[in-house]
């Protein structure tokens, strides 16, 4: 009777066990979780940088998704085809999610959402226009342009067409540079998904079974982790900026010039060597032309020579001509999306030659001003004899000569007559009736 009690309450105590277990809401640890990186930026090597660490900390932490939400207007081509590489090759699901209302994917970003897993739009976005204008030059010949042109709709087509959306829609947009709203896009499966927020997103996507990788999504209730690039990472996407590189350049050049001309001023010279390593980053990191490249080293020479060679100015504009034109040629092949400004470019060129002609007419003024420091200058001066062989003249100590050959007495006010070879000051005795 008792075992029999015993394996009664032993069942009863696991019932009771198994009910509770079920009927409490799930743990922490079967919440999916969503990695949601924020990239409101251009497409460029540092944002490229970004989201390829993002990805890579998506599938190392075991998240169920991560999601892109996209603002982009485009940016290099070099740097859109390895972030496909990076979302092609990834072990999570990767979903693009065009938004905030208003957000649009275009140009590169659009190529990089016919790369992802699911491709989603908020309300009121748009994507498209992925024609290449620049990719490799403004003026490009007519067969080179027919060769980019038929690369890039391939490529945009191919992915679409992998990922079980319209070929032809995706690759209009490369030939066409065709741009869809977002309800259009879903209407021409351009686009997987319209959902007005990202809650909305992950519990429509739920189940879906994504192409051609096969992942089956978990995202009903996700907890969602949010990302944005960091600090470090916005400075440097601002370094590359067009206009801060030759910025950056334009100072650095000046700096080395004020302390090649003035020589142990450290400050200028250290300045300077620090902004043209900067400038240098963003040339490192941008592609550019080697033609600009020229005609700005070019510029940086005549500003050089202008120092140590007498043009009365002639180099100095030659020079500012010359930086103008190359810093608008610099990043011609990064496309219209990265190209100095033609304002910087002559307020830089027009501040170098004004600061250089300033400099410059100080020089000539200094070297037509009479020598005013020099050992000669001490003679017809006073000096106190301070003791036998020495005299003070002007707070400095000289040996010294008696011109008539009376020794010298210390306290005795005596004039400068000459100086010997050996930097021996000749004096003589001042006379009496001389006002001190």
């Amino acid at each position: 009777m008792d075992a029999r009690l015993a394996r009664a309450l032993a069942s009863l105590i696991a019932a009771i066990a198994a009910a509770l277990l079920f009927a409490l809401p799930a743990t922490a640890a079967d919440t999916p979780r969503v990695l949601a990186v924020k990239f409101d930026n251009d497409v460029n090597p540092v944002t490229q940088d970004y989201l390829e660490g993002e990805i890579e900390r998506g599938a190392e932490d075991g998240y169920d998704a991560v999601v892109i939400e996209m603002d982009t207007p485009g940016g290099l081509g070099s740097s859109m085809r390895d972030i496909v590489k990076s979302m092609l090759a990834a072990k999570v699901p990767i979903v693009v999610y065009v938004a905030p209302p208003g957000s649009s994917a275009d140009s590169a970003g659009a190529v990089i959402g016919q790369a992802a897993d699911v491709l989603a739009m908020a309300p009121q976005t748009n994507i498209g226009s992925s024609t290449p204008i620049s990719a490799t030059g403004t003026d490009l010949g007519k067969d080179l342009r027919k060769k980019v042109i038929n690369d890039a709709a391939a490529y945009i087509a191919e992915l679409a067409r992998e990922h079980g959306r319209n070929a032809a829609a995706a690759e209009a947009m490369v030939r066409e540079a065709a741009n869809f709203g977002a309800r259009e896009a879903a209407r021409k499966d351009v686009v997987d998904v319209i959902a007005p927020s990202l809650p909305e997103l992950l519990r429509a996507i739920d189940g879906r079974k994504t192409m051609p990788k096969g992942f089956v999504l978990h995202t009903a209730g996700a907890r969602i982790d949010r990302v944005d690039m960091s600090l470090w990472k916005k400075a440097l996407d601002l370094l590359i900026d067009p206009n801060i590189i030759a910025l950056m350049l334009s100072l650095g050049l000046v700096g080395i010039l004020v302390e090649l001309w003035n020589p142990g001023l450290i400050l200028p010279g250290t300045v300077g060597a620090i902004s043209l390593i900067v400038g240098l980053y963003g040339l490192q990191v941008l592609p550019v032309s080697a033609a600009g490249l020229l005609l700005m080293l070019l510029a940086a020479t005549f500003f050089v020579l202008e120092g140590f060679v007498p043009s009365h100015g002639a180099l100095t504009l030659a020079g500012a001509v010359t930086f103008v034109i190359g810093s608008l040629m610099l990043f011609d092949p990064a496309g219209d999306a990265y190209q100095v400004s033609v304002w910087t470019a002559l307020a830089i060129a027009g501040t170098l030659a004004l600061l250089l002609g300033v400099a410059l007419t100080r020089v000539i003024k200094a070297r037509h001003n009479p020598v005013e420091v020099g050992v000669n200058l001490l003679v017809g001066n006073d000096a106190v004899v301070r003791s036998d062989g020495w005299v003070s003249v002007s707070g400095e100590l000289w040996r010294a000569v008696p011109g008539d050959g009376k020794p010298l007495v210390p306290g005795a006010h005596v004039t400068v007559e000459a100086v010997r070879d050996d930097l021996a000051l000749v004096v003589g005795s001042r006379n009496p009736n001389e006002r001190t």
